[in-house]
């Protein structure tokens, strides 16, 4: 399998022993289970049209989070809705 420079830096980080688990491995791991969950049942489909700004940020979180993004905006969504996700000003 052909790595990308960046697969390749990653790689050698990992075997020279510079990563380190994450504090409450358990309970990040139990948060995305949870989110997996809430995305499963996807019996519809939505078109949304977003700004190139609001685009690029859930791609960029998404990715900090390890999510693809159609599943990040789908469970913020679902907290909206929900009642578990509020706004600041609120």
């Amino acid at each position: 399998m052909k790595l990308t420079k960046q697969e390749k830096e990653i790689l050698q980080s990992v075997e020279e022993g510079q990563w380190r688990s994450v504090r409450g491995v358990k309970k990040q791991v139990q948060r995305y289970r949870n989110y997996a969950r809430a995305t499963v049942r996807k019996d519809k489909r939505v078109n949304i049209r977003m700004s190139e700004k609001d685009f690029v940020h859930f791609q960029k979180k998404a990715l900090e989070e390890g999510l693809p993004y159609q599943t990040l905006i789908s469970s913020v969504l679902h907290k909206y809705v929900n009642g578990h996700l509020v706004d600041k000003a609120s």
